[in-house]
């Protein structure tokens, strides 16, 4: 199994390292424009693989499309992130440009690849690629929902005051922090519903800080996150990679699921050997269902800037 990861910034060197302490993967390929960056960061990973206990090969080269050839997962981490005050949508003009010349040079060495794009904005990345390659539907997929989810399981965990394994709730809808559906009439703690420990007033405190957990971070941090983004990414790459059949809420191009066409948006999929192999179409409140409908229609306009 080979796995190339685009991008040795924070991001992509995380889904690297996560990847590689999985260890189902026998080679990820880390890959970036800046000379010696991607190979400096390789070694240093490499450095850790006696400590971790891992045998996956991490190889770093400089723009050379050729070493990510037969890649069976492609993830896309590269264009500028986000700096506060910014919105994942002001990053469009400088991401399209580069998100669609590194699909392409992808693609050209591994024609059968999955790819999976964490460029933001991602939905509107995610949609890029399916217009600009030949990739089947099931074959594109945006990383959003995973890391979207997990952050809302953090503040559900954090208003229960339980342990995190106690929690289970999804999130779907755009990635951003308008668009995101925080699914709060399915969240449960080990299977009761959370409105039955906490007031709905915490419970609408939970769903908003959820919706703008990226820009929380990019405040403190001064840039993008990193260790979450990385950790959604090797989820989607270890369900792909050992066909798990698990479930993600992933951005996928909808061709009338959820009342929605011809966009990409953050819904419930099985993830299996073959890519996107289900949507899962889940009841939604009617609360839910208008948030979703406005989150659809904030993706298409965000859609409309792109020069396909």
């Amino acid at each position: 199994m080979k796995v190339t990861v685009v991008g040795a910034g924070a991001v992509g060197a995380s889904c690297a390292e996560y990847i590689a302490i999985k260890n189902f993967a026998s080679e990820v390929v880390l890959l970036d424009i800046k000379e010696g960056f991607a190979e400096g960061k390789a070694m240093d990973l490499m450095q850790t693989a006696s400590l971790n206990g891992f045998d996956t090969k991490i190889t770093g080269v400089t723009n050379d499309y050729s070493k990510t050839a037969d890649s069976d997962i492609c993830v896309i981490t590269s264009g500028i992130p986000r700096k506060p005050g910014m919105t994942r949508e002001e990053l469009i003009g400088i991401n399209a440009g580069i998100v669609k010349s590194v699909s392409s040079s992808l693609i050209e060495q591994s024609p059968n690849t999955i790819i999976i794009v964490v460029s933001n904005p991602m939905d509107t990345m995610t949609y890029l690629v399916h217009k600009t390659t030949d990739l089947p539907k099931n074959r594109i997929i945006g990383m959003g929902g995973a890391l979207d989810s997990a952050r809302f399981k953090y503040r559900l965990a954090e208003a229960l005051e339980c342990p995190i394994s106690d929690v289970d709730g999804m999130v779907i809808g755009g990635h951003s922090d308008k668009g995101m559906v925080p699914l709060t009439s399915h969240a449960t703690r080990n299977s009761i519903k959370v409105s039955e420990f906490i007031s709905e007033e915490r419970l609408n405190q939970v769903k908003e800080d959820t919706k703008v957990g990226g820009a929380t971070l990019t405040k403190l941090l001064g840039t993008s996150a990193w260790y979450a983004p990385g950790a959604a990414v090797s989820g989607l790459v270890q369900a792909i990679a050992c066909d798990q059949k698990k479930m993600f809420p992933c951005s996928t191009l909808l061709d009338g699921e959820y009342g929605l066409n011809d966009l990409c948006i953050g819904v419930p999929v099985i993830l299996g050997r073959n890519g996107i192999e289900k949507v899962v179409e889940i009841e939604l409140s009617d609360a839910e269902k208008a948030h979703m409908k406005e989150s659809a229609e904030g993706v298409s306009k965000t859609n409309g800037l792109l020069e396909l």
